[in-house]
């Protein structure tokens, strides 16, 4: 009733000015004509209204979601569970996905599919298909399936450009929280560069940081610019409830470019191997505890700790006693003349490398510096 008030009073007044204005013409107004009819009081501006009624910024936000949503795909995994007593429970798990080519390989996140025994893809047409993943790689997080669907059912996402991301640029998110296909949250670009750690102590590196709404369901779905390219894709967010705080991280197109084609071609990405297997972090550098026989490391020359069997004898009985000796061990403090102290620095100079190159390695031996030239293998994982 108020509002009905208002709008009552307001045009009483409307119309009582009209009549007042009419009653006593002005000198100074312009007499009406047939071809420019008169204006009475004082012009009022309008504001431009787009013929959609949308505005600019939600022009955009559409125009992304109607260009990428056909290429986000839902992606539902059955795993069996065993307890101690080996009995089995079924396990259902969903993420999201992106259509990456004509062929039918979708794009995702390793953790989505990890363990699964079945995986079924769900395109935008609501049709769902059998998928088989063709390539994986844990330590970055990213897989490839493969579906056999029609490639007019198909509609590869864009790549864009990590590289020139800037703090507080605009991103989207498309993913299926909680099951809810082809979402879209809108965000910005929050941070770049962070870090995250993963199982087995690695770090998943150079991650996009966004405040966009990312869930359960969300991982593995894209992450785009306002023109609707690929610039990383969903992987983690950081909650102690496991749903949206604000902070979500993907992983960038950049990465993504260079592991993708591996994948498919290899199944794996093949990284170098040094042969080196188990070290320490000891603050000045890396104790070197075990080298692989006739690897990389060992045919170099370092070394690591050395086993020394002794006999003795206790009464009649003789029995044999082994000790480790740390004194023949070498301290790894460099590689390629750039400072290490951690295992994750020794590992992303020496990954930075292909099988065959050589790395110099700065060992600490006996008190002095020496550089160990040492030339990569091929890993075998």
């Amino acid at each position: 009733m108020m509002k009905k008030y208002l709008v009552v009073t307001l045009a009483s007044s409307l119309l009582g000015a009209i009549a007042a204005t009419a009653l006593v013409p002005s000198p100074s107004l312009p007499q009406a004509t047939a071809q420019q009819p008169r204006v009475l009081g004082p012009p009022v501006a309008r504001a431009f209204v787009p013929a959609d009624g949308l505005t600019a910024e939600e022009r955009t936000n559409v125009g992304v979601y109607e260009a990428v949503n056909r290429s986000v795909v839902n992606i539902n995994t059955r795993t069996v569970q065993t307890n101690l007593f080996m009995f089995g429970s079924e396990l259902a798990g969903a993420g999201s996905g992106s259509v990456i080519d004509k062929q039918g390989h979708i794009l995702t996140n390793y953790h989505v599919i990890q363990g699964a025994r079945e995986i079924q893809v769900t395109l935008a047409d609501g049709k769902t298909y059998v998928a088989r993943p063709v390539g994986i790689d844990p330590p970055t997080d990213v897989a490839v399936l493969k579906i056999d669907a029609p490639a007019e059912s198909l509609f590869p996402v864009t790549l864009g450009d990590s590289t020139r991301l800037k703090v507080g640029q605009r991103a989207y998110a498309i993913g299926n929280p909680f099951g809810l296909e082809r979402t879209l949250t809108i965000g910005v670009i929050s941070s770049l560069n962070r870090s995250l750690p993963r199982r087995g102590g690695r770090l998943l590196k150079q991650l996009i940081q966004v405040d966009a709404a990312i869930n359960p369901g969300n991982s593995g779905g894209p992450l785009l610019d306002s023109r609707g390219r690929l610039i990383g894709m969903t992987t983690a967010i950081a909650s102690k409830t496991g749903q949206n705080t604000g902070v979500g991280f993907a992983i960038p197109v950049g990465n993504i470019s260079r592991i993708v084609p591996e994948l498919i071609r290899h199944g794996r990405v093949i990284r170098p191997e040094i042969g080196i297997t188990r070290v320490y972090e000891t603050g000045r550098g890396l104790l070197v505890a075990s080298v692989a026989r006739g690897g990389p490391a060992d045919r170099a020359g370092i070394s690591g700790f050395r086993i020394i069997r002794e006999r003795r004898r206790q009464g009649n009985i003789v029995y044999e006693v082994q000790r480790v000796d740390r004194r023949s061990a070498d301290l790894i403090v460099a590689v390629d003349g750039k400072k290490v102290t951690t295992v994750e620095e020794f590992l992303t100079r020496v990954e930075r490398k292909k099988p065959g190159e050589t790395v110099t390695v700065t060992v600490v031996r006996k008190g002095r510096k020496v550089d160990v030239s040492v030339r990569l293998a091929e890993s075998e994982s």
